[in-house]
């Protein structure tokens, strides 16, 4: 007998409650949204963070390891076992996945807006411009040939226009931010190649997105073209809407958030609504969220304090938690294991090929026409050929549009990560750029021609060791004539994985070294402390900016002082002073940085121990009125501190104390001279020169005190507690002066005693090594070894 059954109808999935009850009310919370959601986030956050750590013996950027971290946790690797999927990543929970990854996205591509000036692109020259669309063009007409192949074989039902056009935005574009990385941790951001490939990867970044509108535009239509014209319309209409609109409302915001003062949380508010409105819009034009937060960023003023705040406000969130998922929904839709096969393998390698060889030859033919010799050239090609973050934009965007099917999306996504892999072991391989300067003689403050310039760099870490910085300058200008003492202001920067620290690399100088932008009404402040000061002395000041990660900071600083041929390096104590006196440290890593400059350093060095020298602001010429001592034991270090003082004692409001101290016959140097004969008799020389000078000036003066044990030192020196300076030569042969072991030995006993709290909280001190050519290391590789011993130490190195 029939019966008629009905047709079952498909049982859908209950949706996820948010929360869960808890475990004693014997409920999963891994059943649940929220708890579940967490769980992925630190998952995904620490496997990634982990491979980073691994990786970074290899420079390679985070992308690599944020990458990689996704297609292991996808069905390429441990998403192979359905029980781990089933537990952290269940189907029903990847909605709300890929909703936060793509907000935290929406937020990243505001940033990549705010970090790309549109003024600079104009301001890109025809050479880069032109290699920018030669980068372009080549691998997008290699990739018509590629999307031919593909499509003939495995990525079959799509339209020829739309897969075209996705496989040339595939291959030609270049990832900016990650490119910008790269050469930072390079150290290749001022040079030649630095400079084009920046401006290069700006155009062509532009330009990708574009394309890729263009791409989006037509793989939404399903019938007619005619729909593809209306988006691409009102996407145009869109962006004048953004521009004649949005940007003046951006911009009354940021005039209303002048230098110095906090920027009003209702604007914060509002231009992170307005992101999230203009993604809806183009969301509902049919282009994507993306572009809307991407064409807010780039239209908001980049002038002034607002933009910085905005990234602040944002980045760590944004970079730290949100774009981490965005990798691993990513690696959940790779699956590597569809890759096989010969025919499969083969696709990989000739996608890979044509990436590559599009990318690279047609940067190296076109660079080399504008007479860029070929390594360089070929260095060039290779950061152009890096991709990163937008190009798995590009694929996911093509693998949700159902342009590209499993086994083409994860063909993509390899080659992604293995030409911005290879970028930076073949840049180091090919291109090595000269890091030294022309040679020169002045690299000591002490020298035969006292009306030679003196130049020198002077590191600061931030707005608090300026008014001490400009004082001590304006101490040291003497009476000369103009143009003899030239300062190199160098701020310096920690290159860390936040955006905000690549917004600064459009700064650099086309010299070869980075610093500030003068233009018209640059509200810097440290440009304008400094441009201040320039204008009312005769003293030459030209701001500058290091950025680097903080383990090879000193190659920038050392680099530079060659470069620019300094004869005194200035870096600011790794300890400032609280309130209380103490002294606090800024961390064990800028301690580093000071003890590699010094045994790096192309010309004398002084390590500033700041105490408020002139108090907490600039002091005018007319009111300098400070007292420098100079504890004079006799050594290399101790002449160059001397010689320093006595410029120093031509300003008519610096008085200068010279504490020449002369040991006993049974007090034993610590340590002993090596050649007592030959220092003596140039510590005999300058100490002429300083009687000299003490004769023509009443401000100088010495006194002789006999050392016979370590309390006659302390003693003189206490004597001299309330003064305003201490000049100290590093390795002076003195004892140590203090009971316990010093965990500065880049002081030098006695700027070790005189940095205490316990000997003073107002005199601020300068520990200077002189340059000595027999010992520098300038010529060794600039590597992190074992931190200099005690014994090297001692030596001046």
């Amino acid at each position: 007998m029939a019966t008629n059954a009905a047709p079952t109808a498909p049982v859908c999935s209950a949706p996820m409650k948010a929360t869960s009850n808890g475990a004693f009310q014997k409920e999963n919370p891994l059943d649940f949204a929220l708890p579940l959601l967490i769980v992925q986030i630190i998952l995904v956050v620490s496997f990634t963070r982990l491979l980073a750590f691994l990786l970074r013996p290899l420079r390679q950027p985070r992308v690599i390891a944020e990458i990689i971290g996704g297609i292991l946790l996808g069905p390429s690797a441990l998403g192979r076992y359905q029980n781990f999927l089933d537990i952290i990543f269940p189907k029903k929970s990847m909605t709300v996945l890929d909703t936060l990854a793509n907000i935290g996205l929406l937020y990243f591509l505001f940033l990549v807006g705010l970090e790309l000036d549109i003024r600079a692109i104009r301001r890109t020259g025809t050479n880069s411009l032109i290699i920018a669309v030669a980068g372009i063009s080549l691998p997008f007409i290699l990739g018509i040939g590629a999307s031919v192949v593909l499509r003939s074989t495995v990525n079959k039902g799509v339209s020829n226009i739309v897969f075209l056009v996705f496989m040339g935005v595939a291959l030609s574009i270049t990832a900016f931010p990650v490119l910008a990385r790269i050469l930072a941790e390079l150290k290749l951001l001022t040079t030649d190649v630095g400079r084009i490939a920046m401006s290069a990867a700006a155009v062509n970044d532009v330009v990708a997105w574009i394309l890729l509108a263009l791409a989006i535009a037509l793989s939404g239509s399903d019938s007619s073209y005619l729909v593809s014209v209306w988006v691409l319309l009102c996407g145009t209409a869109f962006i004048v809407f953004s521009i004649f609109v949005l940007k003046p409302i951006l911009s009354v915001m940021a005039r209303r958030s002048p230098e110095g003062e906090p920027v009003k949380e209702l604007y914060i508010c509002i231009t992170l609504s307005i992101v999230l409105a203009a993604g809806l819009i183009t969301d509902i034009i049919g282009i994507h969220a993306l572009f809307g937060a991407f064409v807010v960023g780039i239209i908001i003023p980049k002038d002034g304090p607002f933009a910085g705040v905005l990234i602040e406000k944002i980045e760590d969130l944004v970079s730290g938690l949100f774009l981490p998922l965005y990798f691993a929904s990513s690696g959940l839709k790779t699956n590597v294991a569809t890759i096989e096969g010969s025919q499969s393998w083969g696709l990989l390698v000739l996608v890979i090929f044509t990436a590559c060889f599009g990318k690279i030859v047609g940067t190296v033919v076109l660079a080399m026409l504008f007479k860029v010799p070929f390594i360089e050239a070929l260095a060039l090609g290779v950061l152009m050929n890096t991709k990163g973050l937008v190009e798995l934009i590009v694929l996911n965007i093509g693998k949700d549009r159902k342009v590209l099917n499993d086994q083409t999306f994860a063909i993509l996504v390899l080659m992604a990560l293995f030409t911005t892999f290879i970028t930076t072991p073949i840049v180091m391989a090919v291109y090595k750029p000269a890091r030294k300067g022309k040679p020169y003689k002045n690299r000591k403050i002490q020298r035969q021609d006292l009306d030679s310039e003196l130049r020198v760099l002077a590191c600061f870490h931030s707005t608090r060791n300026i008014p001490t910085l400009i004082n001590l300058i304006e101490s040291s200008r003497g009476t000369r004539k103009k143009g003899q003492l030239c300062i190199y202001a160098m701020h310096l920067m920690e290159l860390s994985e936040r955006s905000s620290a690549i917004s600064m690399i459009h700064k650099a100088r086309k010299n070869g070294l980075p610093f500030w932008n003068k233009k018209p009404g640059d509200q810097n402040q440290m440009v304008i402390a400094f441009e201040a000061y320039q204008q009312l002395r005769s003293v030459v000041i030209r701001p500058m900016t290091a950025i680097s990660p903080l383990n090879s900071i000193h190659e920038d600083i050392c680099t530079s002082a060659d470069r620019k041929r300094a004869a005194l390096i200035i870096m600011p104590f790794h300890k400032h002073q609280r309130v209380d006196g103490t002294m606090e440290s800024l961390g064990h890593s800028f301690h580093l940085v000071n003890q590699r400059v010094l045994r790096h350093a192309p010309c004398s060095v002084g390590i500033l121990v700041d105490r408020g020298l002139g108090g907490t602001t600039q002091v005018v010429a007319s009111e300098v009125s400070y007292s420098v001592v100079v504890p004079f034991f006799g050594s290399q270090d101790d002449r160059e501190a001397l010689a320093y003082g006595m410029r120093m004692a031509e300003h008519p409001g610096i008085k200068l104390t010279l504490l020449k101290f002369t040991p006993k016959p049974e007090t034993a140097l610590n340590p002993p001279k090596v050649d007592m004969g030959a220092e003596s008799k140039k510590d005999n020389e300058i100490f002429s020169e300083f009687l000299n000078l003490s004769k023509s000036s009443e401000s100088v003066k010495h006194e002789a005190i006999a050392m016979g044990s370590r309390e006659d030192v302390i003693a003189a020196l206490r004597s001299m507690s309330n003064s305003t300076l201490f000049l100290v030569g590093r390795t002076s042969p003195a004892m140590p002066l203090s009971e316990r072991s010093s965990d500065c030995p880049e002081l030098g006993h006695v700027g070790s005693y005189l940095a205490s709290s316990d000997f003073s909280t107002t005199s601020s001190i300068l520990v200077i090594q002189q340059y000595d050519p027999s010992i520098n290391a300038m010529e060794k590789p600039l590597d992190d070894i074992n931190e200099a011993s005690n014994k090297t130490m001692s030596n001046g190195v």
